[in-house]
């Protein structure tokens, strides 16, 4: 890639007949040339489908993941671009904040996906974590990735029979190849977290079978950290025996208990009240992860239904 900026391509999954894409809106505003910079909307309804369809179509010579809902920030891609000029470097992501106008529950969501003992390293999809560095496929996020379409198309793209975490194998396959991947906590889009209890609790079921399925499909050692909530909930279920077993069986809660307080008094951004609805909170991370990743283990991999291929329709928008 020259030094010159580089033709950029904006895809952006969508339902078929959703009329409202924040998106679509935020993309016009990117501080970047109206030229060098098209959006493609690829309605569907099996996201990685989708985002390949866009690939094959896109002509940029870097290819600016977002999903409907997020909003970048204006001089994102001004920002990204320099990165690439480092021939190794493949992608660029960054974190998906609350927006500031997001409800109290919300913003709770937010601090809790946020802390380290709910999410361990990936909580810096959530919050901005450290400075610009190397990274791997727990930091990144697919709701704001930038990436070079000749890596992508090298690759074949993405899986097609993983949703969630089709992002994560290709980035694994990256870096197994070569390829560097960077987390810069300043390129930054805004997305809302689910706004209720309910939904907060399935989109923890639905990462854990993601990450158990692409385990099951791409196994890497990388997702040996992943192992952890499932077998904390095993432990859970097991309790009930612990008192027929050693003192020493015992233990891990006080551990754990004492681990819960301490993240509570060092979360950032909310108040003792909001901090100690943080501490249940993190706990039902940890079970229904835990349950959607032995669910994802154990049940039948869903098999590619190429016809949904078939209901793929993109749409190239124009730029402000």
């Amino acid at each position: 890639m020259s030094e010159s900026l580089p033709l950029i391509t904006v895809v952006i999954p969508a339902r078929p007949g959703q009329a409202d894409i924040k998106a679509v809106t935020a993309s016009q505003q990117l501080h970047y040339p109206v030229d060098l910079l098209e959006i493609i909307v690829v309605r569907g309804t099996q996201p990685s489908i989708q985002r390949n369809a866009a690939i094959r179509e896109a002509r940029g010579d870097l290819i600016y993941f977002l999903d409907d809902d997020s909003v970048p920030q204006p001089d994102n891609l001004r920002r990204a671009v320099p990165h690439f000029h480092r021939s190794e470097v493949q992608m660029v992501g960054g974190p998906a904040l609350c927006p500031p106008e997001s409800s109290a529950l919300e913003r709770l969501f937010a601090m809790v996906i946020g802390s380290w003992l709910a999410f361990g390293p990936s909580r810096a999809r959530y919050r901005p974590v450290g400075r610009l560095r190397e990274t791997g496929e727990k930091e990144l996020i697919l709701c704001n990735l930038l990436a070079r379409s000749s890596t992508l198309a090298a690759s074949g793209g993405f899986d097609e029979s993983l949703y969630l975490n089709e992002e994560n194998a290709l980035m694994d396959d990256i870096q197994s190849r070569g390829g560097r991947l960077l987390y810069d906590p300043e390129f930054v889009v805004y997305r809302r977290p689910r706004q209720s209890l309910r939904a907060f609790l399935k989109m923890l079921v639905t990462y854990g079978r993601g990450r158990a399925e692409q385990f099951r499909l791409h196994p890497t050692a990388g997702s040996a950290l992943n192992f952890a909530p499932p077998l904390f909930l095993l432990y859970v279920l097991l309790t009930p025996l612990l008192p027929l077993l050693p003192a020493w069986c015992l233990w891990p809660w006080l551990v754990y208990g004492l681990a819960l307080v301490g993240q509570a008094i060092v979360l950032k951004g909310g108040s003792p009240l909001r901090k100690l609805f943080a501490i249940p909170l993190i706990v039902l991370c940890h079970l229904f992860y835990g349950f959607g990743f032995w669910r994802g283990l154990f049940t039948s991999l869903k098999q590619l239904d190429r016809a949904l291929a078939s209901g793929v329709f993109l749409e190239r928008i124009k730029g402000a």
